[in-house]
């Protein structure tokens, strides 16, 4: 029940990372990597509900405030879609090894019932009800098809991905059954109306845009939003007293909004329960401290720097942006962040699968680190050395990277910096505080390059349509504003193929047009460390793996 938003979310901290997760017990002192990978760990203390007390207050952190409670729309990112996955209706769970069985809580049964055309058969549960009392139907699912759309770009949504294929939903044998029908074939139809929303919150474009904006109108899952204090930055999650399923063990959930630097010592100081930590000393200094341990198991998180190559921005030629791109050293900085966290620590090789995952390889040829490279190219290009910075018409190489106030970040950036310095590039470090980073900073272009953190999905090709298709009417997740005619062509067949195998040899032509575009660079992939207390049960890291919001809680 905790994987609700299927597409990318953006994340603003950096959280721990690398490819290989360690294999010491999860209780264990120890810092030494293992070998474990995506599909294969969970690490979350697993308890009977029986070996639990009942009750009790979940805190856990979020490091912005959500700009919006609708996290389907363009201002939600990663907080949002974490703190609303308590409250929200989906169609799946994922089992540790990405299996995908139906989440029985809302419907009975979802099937594909044809492929010519492609047809989806959802039946609610008829238990299922929204928080205002209203009954859970198909013509939720129908508002909600229509709101993502993409025919209307009043609906500022976060992506189409599936929805933008959708012919029509009808009902079916009664107001408790959904029949999609796509107009064009869509793979990943697993990963559709993840999370679900009322049909108020999708009626209209004005409502889609504000009714949810400083709270939820209503939801649906085991616990209710019960209070939202943007004075002192918190929000508390209670029972919902309509709950039809299993009773949750906790009385509420606390989200507190927290400066990542500040999560450790909050953690120590018994303000928090569960938090991401990153790098080896605070792996180390969790290890060490009563009360904590650090859980492990790699997560569907990577760290990235995107670029900016809107009309009139310094990074606009494709050519300069592969040359920058290869006058990083991204092992270097994968070996400094991750250096004793994970075992032989690598930079990420693909914009679409993360490793472990099947179809994963790499990708990134054409931007590996070759700073003489960079320097030739860069002098074709025109950028001639003047003193210790390049030049071309007047115009120094000084780009902007933009980020979140955070150590991790710092040292992401410093490295690059330092790199690139050595190539005659001046790479101008600025660092924002997590609340309006994205609405007032990224997304209105005011970067050069921008280094987040996307949430991925279990479902890798989403990312396609969301976030490396380009239409300069209806952006969604494509910061930079980069892409091509040719590339949103081949994104079109990859989502269209219904055949597996043949969806990933395609994706992966994709992913190296992605990389020569210089649409961003993937740093690393998250290791899935996080710090939380000894007594927390069925809760941690997760992996590919669905968390039981009902099942959360601390051992007796």
């Amino acid at each position: 029940m905790r994987i609700r938003s299927l597409g990318l979310r953006l994340i603003i901290p950096a959280t721990a990372v690398g490819l290989v997760v360690a294999g010491c017990s999860a209780d264990s002192n120890g810092v030494t990597a293992g070998s474990g990978a995506i599909g294969t760990t969970v690490d979350i203390n697993p308890h009977d509900v029986s070996e639990l007390r009942q009750g009790g207050n979940l805190r856990l952190q979020i490091t912005g405030f959500p700009e919006t409670f609708n996290s389907l729309h363009v201002d939600a990112d990663g907080d949002a879609s974490e703190v609303v996955g308590w409250t929200l209706p989906g169609t799946i769970n994922s089992t540790a090894s990405g299996e995908l069985p139906i989440d029985r809580n809302y419907y009975t049964d979802i099937q594909l019932t044809g492929t010519e055309p492609q047809q989806i058969t959802y039946t609610i549960n008829p238990k299922a009800v929204w928080t205002d009392g209203t009954p859970i139907t198909w013509e939720d699912l129908a508002s909600q098809a229509n709101a993502l759309s993409g025919r209307d770009n009043a609906f500022l949504v976060g992506a189409t991905q599936g929805y933008s294929r959708v012919a029509k939903v009808e009902r079916g044998v009664d107001d408790r059954q959904a029949i999609v029908t796509m107009a064009k074939h869509y793979a990943e139809w697993q990963g559709m109306f993840n999370p679900l929303y009322p049909k108020a919150t999708t009626a209209t474009p004005q409502a889609f845009n504000d009714l949810d904006r400083n709270g939820l109108h209503a939801s649906a899952g085991p616990f209710v939003i019960t209070s939202i204090d943007r004075a002192q930055q918190r929000i508390v999650l209670g029972r919902n007293p309509k709950w039809w399923g299993d009773t949750p063990v906790l009385d509420t959930v606390t989200y507190s909004v927290l400066d990542s630097s500040a999560r450790l010592s909050a953690l120590q100081n018994n303000e928090l329960d569960s938090a991401s930590i990153s790098g080896i000393d605070e792996v180390t200094t969790a290890s060490g401290s009563p009360g904590l341990v650090v859980r492990r198991a790699p997560s569907l998180n990577f760290t990235h720097m995107t670029f900016n190559g809107a009309p009139g921005s310094i990074l606009e030629d494709p050519r300069l942006r592969v040359a920058v791109s290869k006058g990083i050293d991204r092992q270097g900085i994968a070996t400094a962040l991750l250096n004793g966290v994970v075992q032989d620590p690598k930079p990420l090789d693909n914009h679409l699968y993360l490793n472990g995952q099947k179809g994963y390889q790499n990708n990134a040829q054409s931007v590996a680190y070759d700073p003489d490279q960079a320097a030739k190219e860069l002098d074709e290009l025109g950028w001639k050395l003047n003193g210790d910075v390049r030049e071309k018409d007047g115009r120094k190489l000084v780009i902007r990277n933009v980020m979140f106030q955070a150590e991790t970040w710092n040292q992401v950036a410093q490295i690059a910096q330092q790199n690139l310095a050595a190539i005659g590039v001046k790479l101008d470090i600025q660092t924002y505080p997590g609340n309006g980073l994205f609405t007032q900073v990224i997304d209105p272009g005011n970067f050069d390059i921008a280094n987040f953190v996307w949430s991925k999905s279990i479902f890798p090709l989403g990312a396609l349509p969301q976030i490396y298709y380009y239409d300069p009417n209806n952006l969604q997740g494509n910061k930079g504003r980069i892409g091509s005619p040719e590339l949103n062509a081949l994104i079109e067949e990859i989502i269209s193929e219904l055949d597996p195998e043949k969806a990933i040899e395609m994706a992966n032509e994709a992913d190296k047009m992605i990389f020569a575009e210089g649409f961003s660079l993937p740093l690393y992939q998250s290791a899935g460390t996080i710090a939380q207390r000894a007594d927390l049960a069925n809760w941690g890291a997760f992996g590919l793996q669905s968390a039981d919001f009902t099942k959360v809680g601390f051992l007796k």
